[in-house]
């Protein structure tokens, strides 16, 4: 899972259960079936330009999908209920669909990202923390928040990411990877704390010296 061998989440199950679904809400509003269609045909779309290595058309194609669902997503529209009582209400089932799509292209979206050249690192955490939220156990989040974290300076933190990744996957080389460069900053870290707190403490010592010469010169 570096930065040349991520991979996406593919969501085929999802596409296959989407029909089925979809067609089993008949009695539901048809427009939010047709909107969660659109959403998980661009996320298809996207999938299909990443294997192309188009990340910048993949990358739309996510954000595309990810901005008809937000106005499906009862996290969004519950603040606007009172300007928008039209909003739709949604099934247990479409819900899932909502939340099974929205993870897979903010996933996909952190993949694409860490095949840039210049990686934002920012926005890689944000999306991978945002999949964390709906699916705390999720690997691929797990890895990439940590990987994300580290970049950012914060190795503890980036710790905590990769141990959890660790434990769903405890063969991956990547993951072990990265732990590794995470226990080699921390090392680092902790030496130069060391030698700061030394330093501290030799100035603190000679300025104690200094003023005992000064208040009691004789006994020099």
């Amino acid at each position: 899972m570096d930065k040349k061998s991520d991979s996406i989440d593919d969501g085929v199950s999802e596409a296959q259960s989407c029909s089925a679904s979809l067609g089993a809400t008949g009695g539901s509003d048809s427009r939010v079936d047709s909107q969660l269609a659109d959403a998980i045909r661009l996320k298809t779309e996207g999938n299909a330009f990443y294997r192309e290595k188009n990340v910048r058309s993949a990358i739309g194609r996510y954000h595309r999908a990810l901005l008809v669902l937000r106005g499906l997503d009862s996290e969004v529209t519950s603040s606007l209920k009172a300007f928008r009582p039209q909003s739709p209400t949604l099934t247990p089932e479409q819900e899932e669909l909502l939340r099974s799509t929205q993870i897979d292209c903010y996933n996909n979206l952190a993949a694409c990202l860490l095949q840039r050249e210049v990686v934002d690192y920012a926005r890689v955490q944000e999306y991978s923390l945002k999949v964390l939220q709906w699916r705390a156990g999720d690997i691929k989040a797990l890895y990439r928040a940590g990987v994300a974290t580290l970049e950012l300076g914060d190795a503890q933190t980036a710790r905590h990411y990769l141990l959890q990744a660790s434990r769903g996957k405890p063969n991956d080389a990547n993951v072990k990877k990265q732990l590794q460069r995470v226990e080699e900053r921390l090392s680092k870290d902790f030496e130069k704390e060391k030698a700061l707190y030394k330093g501290m403490f030799n100035k603190q010592k000679q300025a104690e010296e200094e003023d005992a010469v000064e208040k009691n010169p004789n006994q020099v």
